[in-house]
């Protein structure tokens, strides 16, 4: 799942606003679950999120005007790709205007 949200701001803005926010990531998942993050360069944001006995992997990486959201979601869980998608678009576009 691909999720490209634009923005009009510099790089170094969007760092700190989603490096800011990052830790709420845990308010949209079940009780439990675990969320590791890390910035493996100044771009690129990746998560490993395990609850419910599902993994799930993404990036988020950050362009020079969008911010790309991309979350692999194992076959069993593709039926949530589509409230998954609005929240992040919803929450993304909120935290870049």
């Amino acid at each position: 799942m691909r999720v490209a949200i634009p923005h009009h701001l510099d790089r170094q803005e969007v760092r700190r606003r989603i490096k800011g926010s990052a830790h709420e990531i845990v308010d949209f998942l079940p009780d439990r679950a675990d969320v590791h993050t890390s910035w493996p360069n100044e771009d690129r944001m990746k998560l490993d999120v395990s609850a419910m006995g599902q993994s799930i992997t993404g990036d988020i990486d950050i362009e020079e005007s969008q911010v790309v959201f991309t979350i692999n979601l194992p076959g069993m869980l593709s039926f949530v790709e589509p409230m998954i998608e609005k929240a992040i678009s919803a929450k993304g576009r909120k935290l870049l205007t």
